[in-house]
């Protein structure tokens, strides 16, 4: 068979499985809606129908189901272990397949415009596969080029976790997911535009060309369009190689990515919203481990200067027992209707998140905690309260904030580093003058072409 005949069978076959999983995660969905399963006690068994049903697409889904499962109690703990192990994995293109979306994005002389160019994939996600290749001066790049047809596939994903929050929602009216949704819906349609994403990169290697320890690629826009991004390569390891390396190590590295996410949010109030495995990589000086290559900036989060003086005050409530001012940060996010019972439910979560910044000494991130159960009794403890005192609307820019501490604590387990977390973050917010973040904020998102906060 010819290879663009295999082609073509293999994207129709993709097709093919997305009205399968569609067909098993309603056949899923059913099933835990006869037995009440969200908000109510979980099932392993059921769990892990919803992880198979899920896996067998192996496309932009994923990053829906470990999503989900990283937001504090918005499924039950069984699925939301199983919903973990997925891995992001579409099938990759072939090199007639590649050449052709090649040309489709830079004509027919593409070639000509690289010094090489390999065919087979250094690596494949959810969205597109990263190609190595170099310029015509000789440096490394890295190309990502999107699959086909992304828009109607994520469009199918999204529907389909409509379907399971309109299950929640009927099953437990303690959280309302409503905004979450949301949330999700556009962060995952704005990875689909590249363009933005170049964008994205270069707002961050502005703010974090400051800091040694974090490497942002360049962004080679003469090879970029709105479905391929080219950036420079940057040789990395996995992460998790030095887990067992010396304490200094693992803390230069635990430092490295504290910086390179909370340093642009105290800075210009951005987070990037994936710490995924897949997203960041260990470089090397002089023979030893020196800092992270922080990769792919298709979900970077931009909050209002609000957001930012919410997290701001909480953390300044919470150290100085200042109740009034607690209040005041939830109202600044969006939370509604607050009374007495539902505050000191929210500071359950509240004080798990900002614990480690509260104490002034020298920890782990989380003591005698494993990274696959971060934050699980917690979310345990506030669903159980919610039934009670519930229910609570949470704001959608909450959704990544969360994400991305539940995320970085994760990895600070793994490296089991021992820092003084308190002093850290005091360092990034201590001068903060919110007229003047949001002065550069404006100005960096100009520069970077990108639309204001809350455009």
């Amino acid at each position: 068979m010819a290879e663009p005949d295999r082609e073509a069978n293999r994207f129709s076959a993709r097709a093919a499985r997305y009205a399968r999983v569609g067909a098993n995660v309603g056949g899923v969905a059913a099933k835990m809606a006869g037995q009440r399963l969200f908000g109510a006690s979980g099932d392993a068994s059921n769990a892990a129908s919803l992880a198979a049903a899920l896996g067998g697409l192996k496309g932009p889904i994923m990053k829906v189901a470990q999503l989900m499962a990283t937001v504090p109690d918005l499924v039950p703990p069984e699925y939301a272990a199983e919903l973990q192990k997925l891995q992001s994995a579409a099938p990759p293109m072939g090199a007639a397949f590649v050449t052709r979306r090649m040309m489709s994005e830079l004509g027919p002389d593409w070639r000509s415009r690289f010094g090489s160019f390999d065919l087979k994939p250094a690596a494949a996600a959810s969205l597109g596969q990263v190609h190595r290749a170099t310029s015509l001066d000789g440096a490394s790049l890295a190309c990502k080029l999107q699959y086909p047809d992304m828009q109607s596939a994520v469009e199918a994903d999204l529907k389909q976790l409509q379907l399971v929050f309109a299950v929640q929602r009927r099953m437990s009216s303690i959280i309302d997911t409503r905004e979450i949704e949301g949330e999700i819906g556009d962060r995952l349609r704005e990875e689909l535009d590249y363009e933005h994403e170049a964008k994205n990169a270069s707002l961050y290697r502005s703010v974090l060309e400051s800091v040694p320890l974090v490497r942002v690629p360049a962004v080679r826009s003469d090879l970029s369009t709105k479905r391929l991004l080219t950036l420079d390569w940057l040789e990395g390891e996995n992460i998790l190689n030095f887990k067992e390396g010396s304490l200094e190590i693992r803390n230069r590295l635990a430092v490295a990515m504290f910086k390179a996410w909370w340093h642009p949010v105290a800075q210009i109030g951005v987070i990037h919203g994936d710490p995924h495995l897949g997203n960041y990589s260990v470089f090397s000086e002089g023979g030893e481990p020196a800092g992270i290559n922080l990769m792919d900036y298709g979900c970077i989060r931009v909050f209002p200067p609000r957001f930012l003086a919410g997290v701001v005050d909480l953390y300044y409530g919470l150290l100085h027992g200042e109740r009034d001012r607690v209040v005041h940060a939830y109202e600044t996010w969006g939370f509604r209707r607050l009374s007495s019972e539902l505050i000191d439910i929210l500071n359950i979560w509240a004080r798990f998140i900002y614990g480690p910044l509260l104490e002034d000494r020298v920890r782990t991130i989380a003591d005698g905690v494993k990274p696959g159960e971060y934050g699980r009794r917690e979310a345990f403890s506030v669903h159980q309260a919610l039934r009670e005192k519930g229910p609570v609307t949470v704001p959608r820019e909450f959704v990544f904030m969360d994400r991305a501490a539940v995320g970085l604590g994760a990895v600070f387990l793994h490296l089991n580093a021992e820092l003084n977390f308190h002093r850290m973050f005091q360092a990034e917010i201590e001068h903060i003058e919110f007229d003047a973040l949001t002065a550069r904020q404006s100005a960096a998102l100009s520069a970077a072409g990108l639309p204001p906060a809350g455009a």
